[in-house]
Parts: structure tokens; C-alpha cells; sequence
């Protein structure tokens, strides 16, 4: 899954999908008894994510790593369950436990980069994590997603240039070391 950046910056989350708690207790029943069955808590915590809810989802995919702990798309879900529940450092630290897993990860790493723009507000680090995505998968839906990323945070960056770290216009005789040319 990849994080939506919050809804002032582009499109809000789908809404979130109907929970069928029949089948949500027909998989806990099984995972209770089939302590080692991994692909029930991937499906619970899939489930309890595809309708917006996180916690829940953490409990499972937390569960599926300690049994699977190579699973690079249970980690990012977790990291991005994290992102929504407004755990950024959690969610950054199990973005980077992803990556470990596979460095080449794109939904890793977009979400990476999410997390630490709107999370962390870190723009430099997003920078660098969607740069990536576009270095290693030139063409992907990650790598789009990346650069209209890329493009938002270079315009946003330009307009705080224009306007001054305060937001205000600068004034004539305001130049910044940067404006000089030798």
C-alpha cells in the first residue's frame, strides 16, 4: 500500500472499505489455532487497513513479522499503518527496516518519502527517497508517483524561495547568500 499525503495536499484516501466481520472471525479463529499461519494475520491486518483501521491492522501485521519477518510488503504496511496513526518516527524506522529487507523496495520507498515529508516534515529526506524510486524504477507507478512528488515539493520550495522562510515577499534589497553570482 502507499500513504496518501494529507488531504490538503492532494487527494484524499478512498473511502474505506466495508468490513466483513464474518470473515475478519473465521481468520482470527484460524490464526488462534495455527500459531505458526502467517497469510491469516497478513489477511486480517489487509483487512483491518482496507477499512481504515489502523490499529487493528498494526496488532496483525506485527503478528505475521514476528513469524515472517522478511516480508517487505507486510513491513511497509505496518510502516504506513504507523504513518496513519501519527507515529511518524515509528513509521520512518519500519520504512528503513523495509528497505533492509529489500533496498530496491519502490513502495518503500515512496512511502518513505511520504512519511518524511508530511510526517517529518524532512523535505530534503523525501527528496532523496523519491529521487531514488525514480533511479532504480524509471517508469513505474512509483517512479510517476515520485516525480509529480518531486515536482509539487520543487514548486512548493520555489514558492517559499519567492516569498521568504516566513512566507512573506522579501524585500528589493533582500538578497540571500544563494542570489549572489560571483
Amino acid at each position: 500500500s502507499v500513504a496518501q499525503a494529507p488531504a490538503s495536499a492532494g487527494p484524499p484516501p478512498a473511502s474505506a472499505a466495508v468490513f466483513d466481520e464474518a470473515q475478519a472471525t473465521a481468520l482470527r479463529n484460524i490464526a488462534e489455532k495455527d500459531p505458526a499461519n502467517v497469510q491469516s494475520r497478513v489477511q486480517l491486518g489487509n483487512m483491518y487497513f482496507d477499512a481504515e483501521r489502523y490499529q487493528d491492522a498494526i496488532q496483525w501485521y506485527d503478528a505475521a513479522l514476528k513469524l515472517n519477518p522478511n516480508d517487505v510488503s507486510v513491513s511497509t504496511d505496518l510502516g504506513v499503518c504507523f504513518y496513519y496513526t501519527n507515529q511518524p518516527d515509528r513509521a520512518v524506522g519500519q520504512m528503513e527496516a523495509s528497505l533492509r529487507i529489500d533496498p530496491r523496495h519502490t513502495k518503500s520507498l515512496l512511502n518513505l518519502g511520504i512519511v518524511k515529508a508530511f510526517g517529518k516534515q524532512d523535505l530534503a529526506g523525501a527528496a532523496a527517497a523519491w529521487e531514488e524510486v525514480v533511479k532504480i524504477a524509471p517508469g513505474s507507478q512509483e517512479a510517476q508517483a515520485a516525480q509529480r512528488s518531486l515536482a509539487n515539493l520543487q514548486a512548493f520550495t520555489h514558492l517559499v524561495d519567492e516569498r521568504g522562510a516566513a512566507g512573506q515577499p522579501r524585500e528589493q534589497g533582500d538578497r540571500r547568500q544563494e542570489d549572489v553570482e560571483d
